[in-house]
């Protein structure tokens, strides 16, 4: 890997599913030691383009370099360089935490997870659910879990499907403070969210996805414009907006 090679290069995926194109010719660069946001309605296409990135999904066409490897080509090694957190990920309900990352560690192939384990136990606040039942555990802290067993392997690209979703502020503010701290070391992030709130606090770059095609793309400054990501986004996507009935049998008389 070079210097500037980026971190995640997307050309021309393509995947349908019966007569339903999911994902329509993508092209997406994440640059290195970056923040990258995906955005876009419910069933345009990102967490299939996700999916097909970290090898979940095989593309019908396309190519996906990972820090200037051939991703489809060598999928033990993409495997080696990503951690990924899909959104709604399944545990082993009956192990707990610490159980659940050491089983991980010996999938991952890393001797001696002990003091990885213990230090990632230790930076998102894991103590109690560490020696929890999954099945017992909050959506919190099963979402830190998730983390952890994501950066155990020490990856350079982190792939996060909603990773905010249903967590409180406190395991929010844990997550947020690891993902910086592995974007700073050199790592980078991709996020898919819905939340343009949390691309515009925490993303350098954003992509948007509509109807499985990139629709706008560049830096979150660049994307947002004068009017707010926010507004930029429904401008973007506005075709698929609601209706705009009164609802006035709502209004008490």
């Amino acid at each position: 890997m070079t210097v500037n090679e980026a971190a995640l290069e997307i050309r021309g995926l393509t995947k349908t599913f019966g007569s339903y194109r999911a994902v329509d010719h993508v092209d997406l660069t994440v640059r290195p030691g970056t923040f990258h946001g995906i955005v876009g309605p419910n069933g345009a296409g990102k967490s299939t383009t996700i999916g097909m990135a970290v090898g979940l999904i095989t593309p019908d066409a396309g190519t996906i370099r990972l820090l200037g490897e051939d991703a489809l080509a060598d999928r033990a090694r993409a495997r080696a360089l990503t951690g990924v957190l899909p959104d709604g990920l399944d545990f082993p309900e009956r192990l707990t935490g610490a159980e659940l990352l050491h089983y991980c560690a010996g999938l991952r192939g890393v001797a001696s997870p002990g003091r990885r384990i213990a230090e990632l136990i230790e930076v998102l606040g894991l103590a109690k659910g560490a020696a929890t039942p999954l099945a017992d555990c909050s959506t919190g802290t099963r979402k830190k879990v998730g983390l952890a067993q994501a950066l155990l392997h020490a990856p350079r690209l982190l792939v996060l499907d909603e990773p905010f979703e249903a967590v409180d502020p406190v395991s929010a503010a844990a997550i947020r403070r690891v993902l910086r701290r592995f974007v700073a070391g050199g790592g980078s992030t991709v996020l898919s969210t819905h939340s343009m709130l949390l691309v515009e606090q925490m993303c350098d770059d954003v992509t948007v996805i509509h109807r499985g095609r990139v629709v706008a793309a560049g830096t979150v400054a660049e994307v947002a414009g004068e009017a707010g990501l926010e507004e930029r986004f429904v401008e973007l996507v506005g075709a698929d907006a609601p209706g705009s009935a009164d609802l006035d049998w709502l209004i008490a008389g």
